[in-house]
């Protein structure tokens, strides 16, 4: 397949949320705009997304949701296209959505809605897309446009083994990250910054499951499946959401959310009982209901396979003893593991079933107006490449919605 042209306005390396956004929001404004993606189909990404339903924005998107060595580099971009235009492109489409719990924002019936929105929009703006398109090599180009000092660039591009050289006014890197390989995943676009002496902040897997190769290795393995609402903290940052244990580890939103927190070596506290004060409950228990084992009255809490995993951890030479065989201090120090359950993750699943990448190109380096490279005019960074990560909850699509219209704006 050849391309149109030999010369376009904007070339955008990647068709993922913010490749495409980027793209329509320039076509709109007429420019020609040529999207180039490796894979074989655009917006894999978005299609596994929610599990195939798309969580593609959140009713509050807050700079607070966001890390980054500047937390407030996102603030500009987030104004400019905030997740009400993007609700408000969704209505124009007549999707159905439904809001969950937290703000979060799913459609109703598949994510091919919203990839098939962006692919509309791009039509109507004339955007051309190809597939199975890898950028090879980037060079500065070689004579000055006339529009201002920006040199331009040239782009080698390898398309089922044929090489084509394109000229353009405007590159935009929106290649994603290391996340999850097998959709498209790639350090390229932190090659890219590299070759033009861009800072990188280093990076590593996000909003991912934590996996144990101690004694807790099989006490999970056992629960693999049980779920529970749980609080949990690290480094100064907790998360209300449900846990859930597998045959690695544990996982589910709020170890996915603090995983974006934690370091090798880090501790995780977690509160079993985030609606009671387990100490102070058990030691009233024991004086109105003496009688009662331990195990009996926790299962009016927690499940009571997930009971006998504890009473095997935590008291299992007195497994058989009734409350008021308990001590109050036992009883007390019990109730602070229920509430303060500290484990040590040996690491994460990593990049394989991470969601995100943390880290990227250094915020330092970009216009937080239209994420151009502030010493490299025509060069733009946009979406995960970036050092801005997303809490879970549809945080990450916003910032590709809103970074990839800030870099459309100005290409």
């Amino acid at each position: 397949m050849s391309f149109f042209f030999s010369h376009y306005d904007v070339v955008i390396v990647g068709a993922g949320a913010a490749g495409l956004f980027c793209a329509l929001t320039a076509g709109q404004r007429g420019r020609r705009v040529l999207v180039v993606e490796k894979a074989n189909k655009v917006g894999k990404k978005i299609l596994m997304s929610g599990g195939g339903r798309c969580n593609f924005t959140n009713l509050s998107i807050e700079a607070n949701n966001y890390i980054s060595a500047n937390p407030h580099f996102c603030k500009a971009a987030l104004k400019r296209f905030s997740q009400w235009d993007f609700i408000a492109l969704v209505d124009r489409y007549g999707i159905a959505y439904e809001e969950r719990k937290h703000g979060q924002l799913f459609c109703k019936d598949s994510a091919k809605d919203i990839l098939n929105l962006l692919l509309e929009e791009c039509r109507n703006a004339n955007v051309e897309i190809q597939t199975l398109c890898e950028l090879t090599h980037l060079a500065p180009g070689q004579q000055r446009l006339q529009d201002n000092q920006n040199q331009g660039y040239r782009v080698k591009l390898c398309q089922q083994q044929r090489e084509f050289d394109i000229d353009c006014e405007s590159l935009v890197i929106a290649s994603g990250a290391l996340s999850i390989p097998t959709l498209g995943g790639s350090g390229m676009g932190y090659d890219i910054a590299r070759q033009f002496g861009l800072g990188i902040i280093p990076q590593r897997a996000g909003l991912v499951p934590f996996m144990f190769s101690d004694a807790l290795k099989p006490v999970c393995e056992r629960l693999s499946g049980l779920a529970l609402d749980v609080e949990v903290s690290c480094n100064h940052r907790g998360f209300r959401e449900n846990m859930l244990f597998t045959h690695r580890g544990i996982s589910g939103p709020a170890m996915l959310q603090i995983s974006n927190y934690w370091h090798p070596g880090d501790e995780l506290s977690i509160n079993l009982l985030p609606t009671v004060d387990a100490a102070e409950w058990l030691i009233a228990s024991k004086r109105q209901q003496g009688k009662v084992l331990p195990r009996t009255l926790l299962h009016q809490h927690l499940a009571k396979n997930l009971v006998a995993e504890l009473q095997g951890l935590w008291w299992p030479e007195s497994a058989e003893k009734s409350l008021a065989e308990f001590s109050d201090k036992q009883l007390h120090n019990l109730g602070e593991k229920l509430n303060r359950w500290l484990v040590k993750p040996s690491a994460t699943e990593g990049y394989r079933t991470a969601e995100v990448t943390l880290g990227g190109v250094d915020t330092a380096e970009l216009s937080s107006k239209t994420l151009e490279v502030k010493n490299r005019p025509g060069l733009f960074f946009i979406g995960e490449v970036v050092d801005v990560t997303g809490h879970l909850g549809g945080f990450n699509f916003q910032w590709a919605w809103s970074s990839g219209y800030s870099a459309g704006l100005a290409v």
